[in-house]
């Protein structure tokens, strides 16, 4: 459940509260500002630092103001309008805000995401990994607790630059645009998240610290939902960056495959069989495009490749075989 605390909400609660309800509150603020200020400040690898400028702001990243409990609608209209999606809040909210929970949830954010035709791809939880992709001009959204484990206080911003002199991290947040926060104060808040965070990316784009496995559960999930056509230039990508490994190239084979780039395909699959001898179902996919093409030697080759392997494949793999010969 998102909260999303507005100013208004904020005052009315104070207006109203009993005595003791202040107090409490008052206590609570204290012991907030108290657990982050016993936070330290987290230090930057020294590869990152090096990489990185000694100040950045995306200063064209627009801000939309949220409302309430709607910090989840605000932030994926921010990230989509700088990717080049021209999406209205208004538009957003029905499809992300979840008026029983009064906030947006991961899940459905991440959705609402591929719906519009960018890809969400969540980013490893460290201060690193953040500033490196603002440094690739990819702002990001950030998951925060403003409040304590136990009495959650769930919030959505979006990073949009950093000051590493003055240890400080730029966001788009609430009510107020450009918000200064110190590194320690912004990582006790976005720990009580487990640092959840992700960057919204057309298809080709990828993220600065990517790692293969997620991107391709990322780029399926996208696949699955707006089509093969629309998500090759990001399976493209990811082989380009990633052309040792097999399982990219395969998911590259299928993609090729099912927009009826058939030879395109056979290339992709031969190059997973390359770089991984081992990974049976790109050899079974292998021999079937080749089959498909009337290329039975080489099918043969294939599938034998795949029958010979451990694996739910190798029955597949024999009676495709027999199916060569009828």
């Amino acid at each position: 459940m998102i909260d999303c605390l507005t100013r208004q909400q904020t005052a009315a609660t104070e207006r109203n509260a009993r005595p003791a309800g202040v107090l409490a509150l008052m206590l609570l603020i204290l012991l907030i500002f108290a657990l982050a200020g016993c936070a330290s400040t987290p230090r930057l690898a020294e590869t990152t630092q090096q990489a990185l400028p000694r100040h950045l702001l995306l200063d064209k990243v627009p801000f939309h103001a949220q409302r309430d409990y709607q910090c989840g609608p605000a932030s994926l209209a921010m990230v989509l309008n700088d990717a080049g999606v021209d999406v209205a809040v208004d538009t957003l909210i029905p499809q992300v805000f979840l008026p029983g929970r009064e906030g947006s949830v991961q899940p459905e954010m991440l959705a609402t995401v591929r719906r519009h035709g960018r890809i969400p791809f969540v980013i490893d939880g460290h201060l690193d990994a953040l500033l490196l992709e603002l440094n690739e001009g990819h702002p990001v959204v950030v998951m925060q607790n403003l409040s304590l484990p136990a009495w959650p206080m769930w919030h959505y911003a979006v990073a949009i630059g950093f000051d590493l002199d003055r240890n400080e991290l730029v966001l788009h947040s609430g009510e107020e645009p450009r918000r200064v926060e110190s590194f320690r104060r912004f990582t006790a808040t976005w720990a009580r998240s487990e640092r959840w965070a992700f960057v919204a990316l057309p298809p080709g784009d990828l993220p600065a610290g990517v790692r293969p496995h997620r991107a391709m559960e990322a780029i399926s999930d996208f696949e699955s939902l707006q089509g093969a056509e629309t998500a090759l230039p990001a399976w493209e990508a990811l082989a380009k960056r990633f052309t040792d490994n097999g399982l990219v190239h395969f998911g590259l084979g299928n993609a090729r495959y099912a927009r009826g780039d058939i030879e395109g395909s056979i290339e992709a699959f031969e190059w997973a069989v390359t770089v991984q001898p081992d990974l049976s179902v790109a050899w079974f996919n292998l021999g079937l495009a080749l089959k498909g093409m009337n290329r039975k030697e080489q099918a043969l080759e294939a599938l034998t490749q795949a029958a010979e392997r451990p694996g739910h494949w190798k029955p597949r793999a024999r009676q495709t075989i027999e199916e060569l010969y009828d």
